[in-house]
């Protein structure tokens, strides 16, 4: 046998011990950890009623109103709290026991889409209701956010899991999209909306149970020297004048302004430019969970956390290409395959820009750094979604998401510019993490020291 022969033998046979056939265990090494995969269970079926919830939502403000502006007014409206209060919620996340604040938020989350299954299946609900408990939502959210993203470090044991979390956590969530928005449909199609808004409130349920079942160790929280004032400042000139992180979230939050909202427009898509109905805002909607899953899982497979940063301006690009394409379609076959390349796009850059920054972060300040993550990606997507009903209603759908897209590459290639600097500076910290090997000099001094 020669000895290329030999060596791709060699390869071939894994740690199973049949040739030929490749070890995928590390993809799901988070799932080792008891927390994790009680938070996994949890939240599998609880994001299926919240992503209910979001298109039943939708289709209820549409019905009631037929306005492309109000369907803009009612995303900024739930989603300008988080903005406003994200920093805040974020000390106090650094401050409080995480797990306490999750069953707290679930539980007022559970509360308020009862609350609407109750109008809407009564027939009360108006135009404003869903304004005041969509703000509620997004009190809600603002401190559920960064404290589910600051919890993912305690769920798992080995820091060295973190970056696995985080890729099956998004392909939990993608899975629900892909799910939830279908159901959604069939079930708004048969009844009306507050079934789906029920559902949602039920599923809470499951998320509270998984948290109180876990066994958390819980540092002793220290009182803060500093005032909350003061907690705040160092975590903002944490985030401005730490270059890989500063630059990330600016990048995240261009793509959150310009690029999320178009969500919001789906159902002008599905009625108007396609000349559907719920079912179809359902596809749509499921389209973009399936490129959303499809990336989720590529970055499940993925053994570390090296490579991610390149990924990031390619995302943002496919994205932003994407949705130009999209407001050029008028069928719906190839509308539901350019909702794949965004979905893909949109979750590429979500899971990896999370993944990037909870490595580099110091745990002291994980909190608020996550607080601003929250406000780059929920807080500006309320000033975006104003924008693109705006847009909407006076340029049409179609040609708002086209000029959303095109700023999203043009961000993709700023950040492309500005690439060597980040790298420079993440690598001393992979370096120290032991993600990335030393140079040879760095390894000789150590071993001389």
């Amino acid at each position: 046998m020669s000895a290329d022969s030999s060596e791709k033998s060699s390869e071939e046979v894994k740690s199973d011990g049949v040739p030929g056939r490749r070890d995928y265990s590390h993809a799901w090494r988070a799932l080792r950890n008891r927390n994790f995969r009680l938070f996994f269970g949890g939240q599998s079926i609880s994001l299926i009623g919240t992503w209910m919830t979001r298109i039943a939502t939708a289709w209820l403000v549409y019905r009631l109103t037929k306005s492309a502006l109000l369907l803009g007014t009612v995303s900024f409206v739930g989603q300008i709290p988080t903005f406003l209060l994200a920093p805040f919620a974020g000390v106090l996340v650094d401050r409080l026991d995480r797990r306490q604040v999750l069953v707290c938020t679930q539980t007022l989350a559970m509360v308020q889409s009862l609350a609407l299954a109750w109008l809407t299946l009564s027939h009360r609900i108006t135009i404003h209701d869903v304004l005041a408990l969509s703000a509620f939502q997004g009190l809600i959210n603002a401190f559920d956010m960064p404290g589910r993203q600051s919890f993912m470090v305690q769920m798992v044991e080995d820091r060295g899991d973190l970056s696995n979390a985080i890729a099956i956590n998004s392909s939990m969530v993608n899975l629900a999209r892909l799910i939830g928005p279908s159901l959604a449909g069939l079930v708004i199609a048969a009844t009306n909306e507050g079934w789906c808004f029920f559902i949602d409130g039920l599923s809470y349920i499951a998320v509270i149970f998984s948290l109180l079942l876990m066994r958390v160790h819980v540092p002793d929280v220290k009182r803060a020297a500093a005032s909350m004032v003061e907690q705040l400042h160092e975590g903002w000139q944490y985030v401005s004048t730490f270059v890989p992180v500063r630059n990330i979230l600016l990048l995240f939050a261009l793509v959150s302004l310009m690029g999320m909202p178009y969500m919001v427009l789906m159902p002008v898509f599905a009625a108007q430019v396609l000349h559907g109905g719920p079912h179809t805002l359902g596809f749509l909607m499921g389209a973009a969970g399936v490129g959303a899953l499809i990336s989720a899982l590529s970055l499940v497979l993925r053994k570390s956390v090296r490579g991610l940063l390149k990924m990031l301006p390619i995302a943002a690009s496919m994205f932003g290409a994407g949705l130009v394409c999209f407001g050029m379609s008028r069928v719906l076959w190839l509308s539901l395959g350019l909702m794949v390349v965004v979905g893909f796009g949109m979750m590429q850059g979500l899971t990896a820009s999370n993944t990037i920054i909870q490595t580099l972060v110091d745990e002291q300040m994980r909190g608020r750094v996550m607080s601003y993550y929250t406000a780059a990606f929920v807080g500006m997507a309320p000033f975006g979604s104003l924008l693109a009903g705006t847009l909407a209603h006076w340029i049409g759908a179609p040609r708002t998401v086209m000029v959303t897209g095109t700023c999203c590459i043009l961000g993709a290639a700023w950040f492309w510019s500005r690439r060597r600097e980040i790298r420079d500076e993440i690598r001393p910290i992979y370096i120290q993490l032991g993600i990335v090997p030393a140079p040879p000099e760095v390894v000789e001094e150590r071993a001389g020291n």
